[in-house]
Protein backbone atom coordinates (compact mmCIF):
# COMPACT_ATOMS: atom_id res chain seq x y z
CA UNK A 1 0.00 0.00 0.00
CA UNK A 2 1.23 3.49 -0.76
CA UNK A 3 3.00 5.28 2.12
CA UNK A 4 1.03 8.19 3.62
CA UNK A 5 4.17 10.31 3.29
CA UNK A 6 4.08 9.76 -0.46
CA UNK A 7 0.44 10.93 -0.48
CA UNK A 8 1.59 14.06 1.38
CA UNK A 9 4.30 14.56 -1.24
CA UNK A 10 1.84 14.22 -4.13
CA UNK A 11 -0.56 16.68 -2.53
CA UNK A 12 2.26 19.20 -2.06
CA UNK A 13 3.25 18.70 -5.72
CA UNK A 14 -0.32 19.52 -6.72
CA UNK A 15 -0.87 22.66 -4.61
CA UNK A 16 2.77 23.78 -4.09
CA UNK A 17 2.02 25.22 -0.67
CA UNK A 18 2.83 23.66 2.71
CA UNK A 19 -0.02 25.36 4.57
CA UNK A 20 -2.61 24.39 1.94
CA UNK A 21 -1.30 20.80 1.91
CA UNK A 22 -1.71 20.60 5.69
CA UNK A 23 -5.28 21.89 5.44
CA UNK A 24 -6.23 19.42 2.71
CA UNK A 25 -4.79 16.45 4.59
CA UNK A 26 -5.98 17.60 8.04
CA UNK A 27 -2.41 17.71 9.32
CA UNK A 28 -0.21 20.30 10.94
CA UNK A 29 2.25 22.15 8.74
CA UNK A 30 5.25 20.79 10.70
CA UNK A 31 3.95 17.25 10.04
CA UNK A 32 3.93 17.95 6.30
CA UNK A 33 7.50 19.22 6.55
CA UNK A 34 8.52 16.06 8.44
CA UNK A 35 7.02 13.85 5.75
CA UNK A 36 8.97 15.66 3.03
CA UNK A 37 12.21 15.53 5.04
CA UNK A 38 11.70 11.80 5.57
CA UNK A 39 11.39 11.23 1.81
CA UNK A 40 14.41 13.43 1.11
CA UNK A 41 16.44 11.37 3.59
CA UNK A 42 15.16 8.07 2.15
CA UNK A 43 16.01 8.96 -1.45
CA UNK A 44 19.07 11.09 -0.70
CA UNK A 45 18.01 14.16 -2.63
CA UNK A 46 16.33 17.53 -2.27
CA UNK A 47 12.72 17.51 -3.46
CA UNK A 48 11.71 21.17 -3.17
CA UNK A 49 13.46 24.51 -3.11
CA UNK A 50 12.48 28.15 -3.01
CA UNK A 51 13.06 30.51 -5.92
CA UNK A 52 12.40 34.10 -4.80
CA UNK A 53 9.94 32.84 -2.15
CA UNK A 54 8.19 30.62 -4.70
CA UNK A 55 8.19 26.87 -4.00
CA UNK A 56 9.46 24.82 -6.94
CA UNK A 57 10.04 21.11 -7.51
CA UNK A 58 13.50 19.74 -8.23
CA UNK A 59 14.11 17.39 -11.15
CA UNK A 60 14.34 14.56 -8.60
CA UNK A 61 10.87 15.48 -7.31
CA UNK A 62 9.52 15.38 -10.86
CA UNK A 63 10.82 11.82 -11.23
CA UNK A 64 9.49 10.72 -7.85
CA UNK A 65 6.11 12.30 -8.62
CA UNK A 66 5.83 10.37 -11.88
CA UNK A 67 6.69 7.06 -10.22
CA UNK A 68 4.41 7.73 -7.25
CA UNK A 69 1.47 8.57 -9.52
CA UNK A 70 1.94 5.26 -11.29
CA UNK A 71 2.01 3.36 -7.99
CA UNK A 72 -1.08 5.20 -6.74
CA UNK A 73 -2.96 4.35 -9.92
CA UNK A 74 -1.91 0.70 -9.68
CA UNK A 75 -3.18 0.55 -6.10
CA UNK A 76 -6.56 2.01 -7.10
CA UNK A 77 -6.87 -0.52 -9.90
CA UNK A 78 -5.97 -3.34 -7.51
CA UNK A 79 -8.76 -2.30 -5.14
CA UNK A 80 -11.19 -2.11 -8.05
CA UNK A 81 -10.17 -5.56 -9.30
CA UNK A 82 -10.57 -7.10 -5.87
CA UNK A 83 -14.14 -5.78 -5.72
CA UNK A 84 -15.05 -6.49 -9.35
CA UNK A 85 -17.74 -9.10 -9.92
CA UNK A 86 -17.65 -9.35 -13.69
CA UNK A 87 -17.09 -7.41 -16.87
CA UNK A 88 -14.82 -4.40 -17.19
CA UNK A 89 -15.09 -1.13 -15.33
CA UNK A 90 -13.36 1.87 -16.92
CA UNK A 91 -13.10 5.58 -16.23
CA UNK A 92 -11.95 7.47 -19.31
CA UNK A 93 -11.57 11.04 -20.50
CA UNK A 94 -11.91 12.60 -23.94
CA UNK A 95 -11.35 16.02 -25.44
CA UNK A 96 -14.36 17.85 -26.82
CA UNK A 97 -14.32 16.74 -30.47
CA UNK A 98 -13.62 13.11 -29.58
CA UNK A 99 -16.11 13.00 -26.72
CA UNK A 100 -18.98 14.62 -28.60
CA UNK A 101 -18.50 13.30 -32.14
CA UNK A 102 -16.19 10.28 -32.25
CA UNK A 103 -16.40 7.75 -29.42
CA UNK A 104 -20.19 7.35 -29.11
CA UNK A 105 -20.35 4.16 -31.25
CA UNK A 106 -17.26 2.80 -29.50
CA UNK A 107 -18.75 3.33 -26.02
CA UNK A 108 -22.03 1.79 -27.20
CA UNK A 109 -20.14 -1.28 -28.43
CA UNK A 110 -18.37 -1.57 -25.08
CA UNK A 111 -21.73 -1.37 -23.27
CA UNK A 112 -23.12 -4.16 -25.46
CA UNK A 113 -21.73 -6.44 -22.75
CA UNK A 114 -24.24 -5.95 -19.90
CA UNK A 115 -21.52 -6.48 -17.29
CA UNK A 116 -19.26 -3.70 -18.58
CA UNK A 117 -19.36 -0.28 -16.93
CA UNK A 118 -17.81 3.00 -18.06
CA UNK A 119 -17.72 6.66 -17.07
CA UNK A 120 -16.63 9.29 -19.62
CA UNK A 121 -15.45 12.81 -18.80
CA UNK A 122 -15.26 15.38 -21.61
CA UNK A 123 -12.70 18.06 -20.75
CA UNK A 124 -9.84 20.01 -22.28
CA UNK A 125 -6.46 18.32 -22.61
CA UNK A 126 -4.93 20.02 -19.56
CA UNK A 127 -7.76 18.91 -17.27
CA UNK A 128 -7.64 15.36 -18.63
CA UNK A 129 -3.90 15.04 -18.09
CA UNK A 130 -4.34 16.30 -14.53
CA UNK A 131 -6.99 13.61 -13.95
CA UNK A 132 -4.70 11.03 -15.52
CA UNK A 133 -1.77 11.97 -13.28
CA UNK A 134 -4.05 11.87 -10.25
CA UNK A 135 -5.24 8.35 -11.08
CA UNK A 136 -8.85 9.48 -11.55
CA UNK A 137 -9.12 8.10 -15.09
CA UNK A 138 -7.62 5.04 -16.76
CA UNK A 139 -6.68 6.86 -19.96
CA UNK A 140 -7.49 9.94 -22.00
CA UNK A 141 -8.37 10.28 -25.67
CA UNK A 142 -6.85 13.55 -26.86
CA UNK A 143 -6.57 15.45 -30.13
CA UNK A 144 -3.92 17.91 -28.99
CA UNK A 145 -0.32 17.95 -27.85
CA UNK A 146 0.89 16.22 -24.70
CA UNK A 147 4.20 15.47 -22.99
CA UNK A 148 5.37 12.25 -24.62
CA UNK A 149 8.23 11.94 -22.14
CA UNK A 150 5.74 11.74 -19.27
CA UNK A 151 2.92 9.64 -20.74
CA UNK A 152 2.62 6.56 -22.90
CA UNK A 153 0.46 6.80 -26.01
CA UNK A 154 -1.16 4.76 -28.74
CA UNK A 155 -2.88 5.86 -31.94
CA UNK A 156 -6.68 5.88 -31.80
CA UNK A 157 -7.38 7.14 -35.33
CA UNK A 158 -6.40 9.72 -37.91
CA UNK A 159 -8.90 12.49 -38.68
CA UNK A 160 -8.95 15.02 -41.56
CA UNK A 161 -9.18 18.72 -40.67
CA UNK A 162 -11.62 20.34 -43.10
CA UNK A 163 -13.76 23.38 -43.76
CA UNK A 164 -17.44 23.12 -42.81
CA UNK A 165 -20.37 25.18 -44.05
CA UNK A 166 -24.10 24.92 -44.69
CA UNK A 167 -25.13 22.47 -47.41
CA UNK A 168 -26.45 25.44 -49.42
CA UNK A 169 -23.30 27.55 -49.07
CA UNK A 170 -21.35 28.33 -52.30
CA UNK A 171 -18.32 26.50 -50.83
CA UNK A 172 -20.23 23.24 -50.23
CA UNK A 173 -18.32 20.20 -51.55
CA UNK A 174 -15.86 22.39 -53.43
CA UNK A 175 -12.18 23.26 -53.28
CA UNK A 176 -11.77 27.02 -53.07
CA UNK A 177 -8.81 29.44 -53.32
CA UNK A 178 -7.53 30.82 -50.03
CA UNK A 179 -8.44 34.40 -50.93
CA UNK A 180 -12.12 33.47 -51.19
CA UNK A 181 -12.26 32.90 -47.43
CA UNK A 182 -11.87 36.50 -46.27
CA UNK A 183 -15.37 37.74 -47.14
CA UNK A 184 -16.96 35.14 -44.84
CA UNK A 185 -17.88 35.20 -41.16
CA UNK A 186 -15.58 32.74 -39.40
CA UNK A 187 -17.10 30.72 -36.55
CA UNK A 188 -14.19 29.85 -34.32
CA UNK A 189 -13.57 27.94 -31.08
CA UNK A 190 -12.24 29.82 -28.06
CA UNK A 191 -8.62 30.87 -27.58
CA UNK A 192 -6.44 27.88 -26.68
CA UNK A 193 -8.59 25.31 -28.48
CA UNK A 194 -6.82 22.83 -30.73
CA UNK A 195 -8.83 23.59 -33.86
CA UNK A 196 -8.22 27.34 -33.51
CA UNK A 197 -4.48 26.73 -33.17
CA UNK A 198 -4.39 24.48 -36.25
CA UNK A 199 -6.16 27.11 -38.36
CA UNK A 200 -3.84 29.83 -37.09
CA UNK A 201 -0.80 27.71 -38.02
CA UNK A 202 -2.17 27.02 -41.50
CA UNK A 203 -2.79 30.70 -42.13
CA UNK A 204 0.63 31.66 -40.77
CA UNK A 205 2.30 29.15 -43.11
CA UNK A 206 0.65 31.03 -45.98
CA UNK A 207 1.53 34.51 -44.62
CA UNK A 208 -2.04 35.28 -43.50
CA UNK A 209 -3.81 35.86 -40.16
CA UNK A 210 -7.23 35.34 -38.64
CA UNK A 211 -7.74 39.09 -38.74
CA UNK A 212 -8.26 38.98 -42.50
CA UNK A 213 -11.72 37.43 -42.18
CA UNK A 214 -14.59 39.86 -42.52
CA UNK A 215 -15.84 38.88 -39.06
CA UNK A 216 -14.96 36.36 -36.36
CA UNK A 217 -17.55 34.91 -34.01
CA UNK A 218 -16.07 32.94 -31.09
CA UNK A 219 -18.21 29.96 -30.04
CA UNK A 220 -17.11 27.51 -27.36
CA UNK A 221 -20.09 25.15 -27.83
CA UNK A 222 -20.10 22.73 -30.75
CA UNK A 223 -23.88 22.51 -30.49
CA UNK A 224 -24.30 26.24 -31.05
CA UNK A 225 -21.62 26.27 -33.71
CA UNK A 226 -23.32 23.57 -35.80
CA UNK A 227 -26.68 25.35 -35.38
CA UNK A 228 -25.13 28.55 -36.73
CA UNK A 229 -23.54 26.64 -39.60
CA UNK A 230 -26.91 25.10 -40.48
CA UNK A 231 -28.39 28.63 -40.65
CA UNK A 232 -25.59 29.67 -43.03
CA UNK A 233 -24.34 32.21 -40.48
CA UNK A 234 -20.70 31.52 -41.28
CA UNK A 235 -18.04 28.90 -41.99
CA UNK A 236 -15.65 27.06 -39.72
CA UNK A 237 -12.72 24.66 -39.73
CA UNK A 238 -12.91 21.50 -37.66
CA UNK A 239 -12.34 17.77 -37.70
CA UNK A 240 -14.45 15.89 -40.23
CA UNK A 241 -16.30 14.03 -37.46
CA UNK A 242 -18.02 17.25 -36.36
CA UNK A 243 -20.09 17.43 -39.55
CA UNK A 244 -20.02 13.84 -40.78
CA UNK A 245 -23.45 12.83 -39.48
CA UNK A 246 -25.22 16.13 -40.21
CA UNK A 247 -26.88 16.30 -43.65
CA UNK A 248 -27.42 20.05 -43.23
CA UNK A 249 -23.65 20.58 -43.34
CA UNK A 250 -21.09 20.13 -46.10
CA UNK A 251 -17.32 20.02 -46.30
CA UNK A 252 -15.11 22.26 -48.36
CA UNK A 253 -11.38 22.35 -48.91
CA UNK A 254 -8.86 25.11 -49.40
CA UNK A 255 -6.42 24.81 -52.31
CA UNK A 256 -3.11 23.41 -51.06
CA UNK A 257 -4.44 22.38 -47.66
CA UNK A 258 -4.41 18.65 -46.92
CA UNK A 259 -4.39 18.34 -43.15
CA UNK A 260 -4.81 15.23 -41.00
CA UNK A 261 -4.24 14.99 -37.27
CA UNK A 262 -3.93 12.00 -34.95
CA UNK A 263 -6.20 11.21 -32.02
CA UNK A 264 -4.32 9.32 -29.30
CA UNK A 265 -4.89 7.22 -26.26
CA UNK A 266 -2.73 8.80 -23.54
CA UNK A 267 -2.06 6.83 -20.36
CA UNK A 268 0.35 6.24 -17.51
CA UNK A 269 3.20 3.82 -18.07
CA UNK A 270 1.74 0.99 -15.99
CA UNK A 271 0.51 -2.53 -16.85
CA UNK A 272 -3.00 -1.67 -15.62
CA UNK A 273 -3.19 1.43 -17.83
CA UNK A 274 -2.01 -0.45 -20.89
CA UNK A 275 -4.50 -3.24 -20.17
CA UNK A 276 -7.35 -0.71 -19.92
CA UNK A 277 -6.42 0.81 -23.28
CA UNK A 278 -6.14 -2.56 -25.00
CA UNK A 279 -9.39 -3.81 -23.49
CA UNK A 280 -11.34 -0.74 -24.63
CA UNK A 281 -9.66 -0.70 -28.04
CA UNK A 282 -10.68 -4.33 -28.63
CA UNK A 283 -14.32 -3.21 -28.67
CA UNK A 284 -13.53 -0.67 -31.39
CA UNK A 285 -12.04 -3.47 -33.45
CA UNK A 286 -14.83 -5.93 -32.70
CA UNK A 287 -16.94 -5.01 -35.71
CA UNK A 288 -19.70 -3.70 -33.45
CA UNK A 289 -18.36 -0.16 -33.70
CA UNK A 290 -18.42 1.22 -37.28
CA UNK A 291 -16.05 4.17 -37.56
CA UNK A 292 -16.31 5.70 -41.07
CA UNK A 293 -13.18 6.42 -43.03
CA UNK A 294 -10.79 4.09 -41.23
CA UNK A 295 -8.74 1.49 -43.05
CA UNK A 296 -7.59 -1.86 -41.79
CA UNK A 297 -4.01 -0.56 -41.50
CA UNK A 298 -2.47 -0.52 -38.05
CA UNK A 299 -0.27 2.02 -36.36
CA UNK A 300 1.26 1.58 -32.90
CA UNK A 301 -0.82 -1.56 -32.51
CA UNK A 302 -4.20 0.06 -33.20
CA UNK A 303 -6.34 -0.96 -36.16
CA UNK A 304 -9.41 0.58 -37.72
CA UNK A 305 -12.70 -1.24 -37.37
Amino acid sequence: MIDTRVETFLTLCRVMNYRRTAELLHMTQPAVTQHIHFLEARYGCKLFRYDHRRLVMTKEAELLKRCAENVLYQEKKLKAELNRRGGLQLSVGATKTIGEYVIGPHVAAFLADPENRISVSVENTEALLDSLSGGRIDFALVEGNFDRSRYSSRLYRQEPFVGLCAAGHPFANRTVPLDRLWSNTLLLREEGSGTRNILRQLLHANSHTLGEFARICTVSSFGLMTALLEQNAGITFAYRAVGAANPALAEFRVEGWEVTRAFHYVYLDTPSSEYAVKAFDAWKNSGLCPVPGLSEDTDSGTAGC
